[in-house]
């Protein structure tokens, strides 16, 4: 019998009425709770929501700073001294009753040349963070370090930013009169005039509250940074005053309300500009895997089909031939499966958060990935559970297995249910690792984060993480094809 006959044949047998409307009812689960989920996400702002910013390259970023600025044009630069850099944390834990003077890691003061005052634009900068030094940072992805310590009367710090075209360089120096060169960046289609000046924000303060066996939820507070300059100098510039403008909103909070709104003030030939918010990568989270609540139902009424099937198998007499097609009919039922089941609910579910304001940072080729790569997954693991129903012979002990390899871990590390790093290594060393390719935000090492499983950050690669699936399945199938049944003659 050709290969071919054999897959028709045993698909055929595969196709009882009680496996199909189980395939069918996770199919519908994973589409049903995906718009229910999308659906109940309630978005809600004092007026019109704020759009997220865009960069040039489509992806979603920060941009919220004040900016005291002015023209400067092909040829030029700015170079001042940073005499301090101060800050207000507002109700930190662990009594959350305190307004206290700090810094975040990730505050920001400096000098910046940026395209315009729209948010998005290409921008370059040269600032001092809460605690990470002097650093060169550009086109919000990019992150260059420079001098480290902090910022003082005692010992000030002298700061460059010079354009050449689209060539903007940083330089720094510790007296204004020997200087490095911290890095050089190309903003290609920068127009002639860009708009030069001095710059403060910072973002949330991120804390982390225990809840379940040791997981976390985040919380974050309001931030504000505050930069003092002196020696300002612009070469370059065109004639004029400064203008003093918030690039996204600023001044709503009750601490910039009654307290110290941002702004830019000079007095004397010293400027101090305070300022709220961030610029660079967008904190991302993992939104658009909410709506994918249903995967894990799906999952469990595959492995638990897969394992009844490779059971029933293992107790007859067949091939090794008859039993691997088992397992590629046993495959293709549960790819298609998640083909239609993720492929109809992860493009409707993110176009309702969509339709809702939700920002969902999620391109066309990604979305694919995840849709083929989660369909992929699921077939594996019904190969997983064929295999393993197989060699025990005992369906019900091969679903226990089975549940307990892919589907417990998956759903524990899913919610902020265990300590992260648990939750990371239950990613790492079991078969639930393969689910990385439904991994749709990046970390980013100057964003301050949850870098956890629970906010949808995945330890491996999506790569890695099927390579540990396929391992495991491999070994499953070795078991069920390396022992012959008594009577196996080979042929069928």
């Amino acid at each position: 019998m050709s290969t071919t006959e054999l897959l028709r044949r045993e698909w055929a047998a595969f196709r009882r009425p009680g496996r199909l409307i189980a395939l069918a009812a996770a199919a519908l689960a994973v589409i049903a709770l995906a718009l229910l989920s999308a659906s109940g996400v309630q978005v809600s702002c004092a007026g019109p929501c704020p759009a997220v910013p865009i960069a040039r390259d489509g992806s979603l970023v920060a941009d919220r700073l004040w900016f005291l600025h002015r023209d400067l044009g092909r040829e030029g630069a700015i170079t001042v001294r940073m005499t301090s850099m101060t800050g207000t944390i507002t109700y930190p834990p662990p009594d959350h009753d305190q307004i206290v003077p700090g810094l975040v890691p990730w505050a920001k003061a400096g000098i910046i040349v940026k395209d315009g005052l729209r948010q998005g634009s290409p921008y370059a900068a040269l600032l001092m963070t809460g605690s990470h030094g002097v650093r060169f940072q550009y086109d919000y992805e990019h992150d260059v370090a420079g001098g480290a310590g902090g910022v003082s009367e005692r010992s000030p710090r002298w700061l460059r930013l010079t354009r050449s075209g689209d060539t903007i360089s940083g330089a720094e120096s510790a007296d204004g009169t020997k200087w490095r060169t911290v890095a050089t960046a190309r903003l290609d289609g920068l127009p002639d005039t860009v708009q030069v000046g001095l710059f403060a924000t910072s973002p949330g303060d991120l804390t982390l509250r225990p809840v379940g066996l040791g997981g976390a939820v985040e919380e974050v507070r309001f931030t504000q940074a505050v930069g003092v300059f002196d020696h300002v100098a612009v070469q370059g510039g065109a004639p004029g005053a400064w203008h003093s403008d918030a690039v996204g909103g600023m001044n709503h909070t009750d601490w910039e309300k009654y307290h110290n709104a941002s702004g830019a003030v000079e007095k004397d030939g010293v400027i101090t500009v305070a300022g709220t918010g961030d610029i660079g990568p967008a904190r991302e989270d993992g939104a658009p895997m909410s709506v994918l609540s249903g995967l894990v139902v799906a999952l469990i009424i595959v492995l638990v089909v897969a394992a009844r099937f490779g059971a029933r198998t293992g107790r007859e007499v067949v091939s090794r031939r008859v039993r691997a097609a088992r397992a590629a009919v046993a495959a293709a039922a549960a790819f298609l499966t998640g083909l239609v089941g993720v492929g109809v609910a992860f493009p409707a579910g993110t176009a309702i958060l969509r339709g809702k304001g939700v920002p969902v940072p999620v391109p066309t080729d990604t979305g694919i990935q995840v849709i083929a790569g989660l369909a992929a997954v699921l077939a594996l693991c019904a190969v997983l559970a064929y295999g393993l129903g197989v060699w025990l012979r005992r369906g019900w002990a091969a679903i226990v297995i089975g549940l307990s390899l892919v589907a417990l871990p998956y759903a524990v590390t899913a919610v902020p249910l265990l300590p992260d790093a648990v939750a990371e290594w239950l990613l790492r060393l079991t078969p639930a690792a393969a689910f990385a390719v439904q991994q749709t935000v990046a970390e980013h090492p100057q964003v301050t984060a949850h870098y956890a499983p629970s906010a949808g950050y995945y330890p491996l690669p999506w790569w890695a993480g099927l390579a540990v699936l396929v391992a495991y399945t491999v070994i499953a199938m070795r078991a069920a094809l390396g022992g012959r049944p008594a009577g196996d003659t080979g042929q069928r």
